[in-house]
């Protein structure tokens, strides 16, 4: 329970994630990939018994992937959720807001993972929140430690916090992302259509029917082949 002492440390520390989520925000060259590393970085510092951190990312319950850990063992235990199809991380990504696993040593919930964790990782106790990430893909947010019976009431609360704030800015980095990749083949596109227009006496209309159908006969993407159009043209010519 947060004590009327704890609370000034609590304030303190969701205006240290708000600040670090608004700076990933002012970076403009924050990829997502770097977002959700910062972000896995800053959440075993901040979340009250972490020792580790790491992000769980899976597309239909079945396929895992970790874009981000602070160590080894994070890695270590996506790779036995994907073994096994079940464990902590997966459930709170796909059925459960949060998922608390006080002490790995007794609770039953997750059997298989439960064995091959305590013999492969000294990990002891977890706390796992849902990341709400656009698209298909779901997420949870992890934080692990050693030792038992670390995270209490005010981890829940600051982790909570971090994950809303965490699938905001991954939310955000991946549609920049997205964005600039649209504006660069916008133009790569229109220098193909311009060599297009400027060989064959064509308009610009009659240009991107060109690349379209190259595109379909081919069955190339559209960017693909306006970008291996220009490439080839500022390659040299052979001597």
């Amino acid at each position: 329970m947060v004590t009327v002492d704890d609370r000034p440390d609590m304030e303190a520390a969701h205006l240290r994630v708000a600040e670090l989520v608004q700076g990933l925000h002012a970076r403009p060259d924050a990829d997502s990939e770097t977002v959700i590393a910062e972000l896995a970085e800053h959440a075993a510092v901040e979340i009250p018994g972490a020792q580790y951190a790491g992000i769980t990312v899976t597309r239909d319950a079945k396929h895992i992937e970790t874009p981000a850990a602070t160590h080894h063992w994070p890695l270590l235990l996506d790779k036995i959720q994907q073994r096994h199809l079940e464990g902590p991380c997966l459930t709170a990504a796909w059925d459960e807001k949060t998922v608390h696993v006080a002490d790995l040593e007794t609770d039953e919930r997750f059997p298989n993972y439960r064995r091959d964790a305590l013999t492969e990782t000294p990990i002891r106790s977890i706390m796992a929140f849902q990341l709400f990430i656009a698209g298909q893909t779901i997420g949870a947010l992890n934080v692990y430690s050693e030792q038992p019976d670390v995270f209490g009431p005010e981890s829940r609360t600051l982790g909570l916090i971090f994950a809303a704030h965490s699938s905001v800015a991954f939310n955000s980095a991946r549609r920049d992302e997205q964005f600039r990749r649209a504006l660069t083949s916008r133009d790569i596109i229109g220098q193909a259509k311009g060599m297009i227009m400027e060989r064959y006496g064509v308009d610009a209309v009659q240009a991107f029917e060109l690349l379209r159908k190259l595109s379909q006969d081919s069955n190339v993407p559209l960017a693909k082949v306006a970008a291996d159009l220009v490439a080839t043209a500022q390659s040299p010519s052979p001597s």
